[in-house]
């Protein structure tokens, strides 16, 4: 976070399966999953300051509510619905409105096998599903009253 309380990245939720999608539903998601319960620990981010010397903030346990998770869904089944009609590589970051679908991978190497859009075989870059900066900074200004610009 910087000294405002914004988060200054993304948040990394889980790997986006790119295959094997048949019958999964929001409910049954690895997403909502992970998404149901988390714990947020506010670590002050801001690059020039020393790891050991960045202030930590109070722990938040939170759970989506009604509004949040319809958000999300919403989010996820567009993207998953990208993902299936092989439309994999015509995902951006700018899908979404709070949930985003990015490249995982620590080097262009890196690859597995998803669905093309002729609906054969491919090879693309790992992909994760990634909170979008403007969700988290709503949930913890919330949370913390902050001032959510």
């Amino acid at each position: 976070m910087d000294s405002l309380g914004r988060p200054l990245e993304t948040t990394f939720v889980c790997v986006a399966p790119l295959t094997g999608n048949s019958g999964v539903t929001w409910e049954t998601s690895h997403v909502r999953h992970k998404l149901k319960r988390v714990l947020w620990v506010p670590v002050e981010g801001d690059r020039s300051i020393p790891l050991a010397e960045r202030r930590v903030g109070s722990p938040l346990l939170w759970s989506p509510s009604e509004e949040e998770d319809r958000q999300l869904r919403l989010d996820w089944e567009e993207l998953m619905d990208m993902i299936v009609l092989g439309q994999v590589e015509r995902i951006t970051a700018r899908h979404g409105e709070v949930l985003q679908l990015r490249p995982k991978a620590a080097n262009a190497r890196a690859l597995t096998e998803a669905i093309g859009a002729r609906g054969e075989p491919i090879l693309t870059l790992p992909r994760g599903f990634y909170l979008k900066k403007n969700f988290t900074q709503a949930l913890l200004a919330r949370h913390f009253l902050l001032q959510n610009p």
